[in-house]
């Protein structure tokens, strides 16, 4: 878990807030004990996740498509070419959807903005170090315009059907 403190309680204001805007529907389905704290977020999304990333054209049409996703300091990374679709709508739209579900073992559901990582950036070299460290190597070596991008939410929610079983808890 690389959450310091500050990121952990930052990210339960987030995800209290979005629950409270939620609608009663989902309010219904993720409550109580299904409902995941931000601390609980950061111990059960360890490693590499596939995250679903919805994008939206410029027509306005949506794409969704799989990326390989880190929650590092409380925000989604990954990474993809930058010659993908994906890439060329966020760059002209950076607003996105993700979310990663595994069954109905976990979901996690957040909307936000994306944005896109140089080297230059502060946070680029322990992104790196993390990805290379899960990898076995950069991405940036696997092809010519891999580009790395950021997840900043305005909205998230977290659902465990079982939290004990999520957090390897008995």
């Amino acid at each position: 878990m690389r959450e310091t403190s500050e990121e952990v309680e930052e990210l339960q204001r987030l995800l209290d807030a979005a629950y409270e805007r939620s609608t009663e529907h989902l309010r219904s389905i993720i409550s109580g004990e299904r409902q995941l704290t931000a601390a609980e977020l950061a111990e059960a999304l360890q490693g590499m996740c596939t995250l679903n990333l919805a994008t939206v054209t410029a027509k306005g049409e949506p794409r969704i498509s799989a990326v390989d996703g880190h929650f590092l300091h409380a925000r989604w990374v990954f990474t993809t070419s930058g010659q993908a679709a994906k890439a060329r709508h966020l760059r002209a739209r950076s607003a996105a959807s993700i979310s990663y579900v595994d069954g109905e073992r976990i979901g996690v559901f957040s909307h936000g903005q994306v944005e896109f990582l140089g080297t230059d950036h502060p946070d680029f070299a322990e992104i790196e170090d993390h990805l290379v460290a899960h990898y076995g190597s950069s991405p940036s070596t696997w092809a010519d315009d891999i580009v790395y991008c950021r997840l900043q939410p305005h909205w998230m929610v977290g659902y465990a059907f079982d939290k004990s079983a999520v957090l390897g808890r008995s």
